[in-house]
């Protein structure tokens, strides 16, 4: 269930990067052929960005593709590499719990307000705060399941990376 709500949340992300692409050449032609311009385009392009960038990080984390040290982790030996896996994992955890606590704040606050972005068409706050914390909250979940199976596979003495040292 959780592979399919990543896979989701990718080709979400993926829209948003092409629908990216597409406003803003659709603002840079109307700019430059017709001195005009898409209506709040920074404020869509900023939440676009939210949605590029949060969505599929739970992918990213199920892949093990997070930014590593691998120059002194190679050189570790294997248990002492998963337990820094695992470490990381747990310190993961533990540094978006803030976030998502802040984003439920602000997408709550969001709503509750009916805040919105001052421009013509005056466009709600409140998806990009939800974007962000479903984001959040779904890689938090899957980096709790992956800590979890990390661990039973440490007890079970199976290593948690391939002999080359990957993921």
């Amino acid at each position: 269930m959780l592979r399919r709500i990543e896979r989701l949340l990718v080709d979400l992300s993926i829209a948003a990067v092409l629908a990216l692409g597409a406003l803003i050449t659709a603002n840079v032609l109307l700019r430059a052929l017709f001195n005009s311009g898409i209506p709040d385009s920074t404020v869509l392009v900023a939440e676009l960005m939210v949605a590029a960038v949060i969505l599929p990080l739970a992918a990213t984390t199920t892949a093990r593709a997070h930014i590593a040290v691998e120059v002194i982790a190679d050189r570790l030996p294997a248990r002492v590499s998963d337990g820094l896996i695992v470490f990381g994992s747990v310190f993961g955890l533990l540094a978006l719990a803030p976030m998502i606590w802040a984003g439920w704040h602000e997408a709550l606050g969001a709503i509750e307000k009916g805040s919105f972005f001052f421009g013509e068409l005056h466009l709600p706050k409140w998806p990009g705060r939800v974007i962000f914390l479903g984001g959040m909250v779904v890689c938090w979940l899957r980096l709790a399941v992956m800590v979890v199976g990390d661990l039973r596979r440490m007890r079970a003495g199976l290593p948690l990376t391939n002999t080359d040292g990957a993921a």
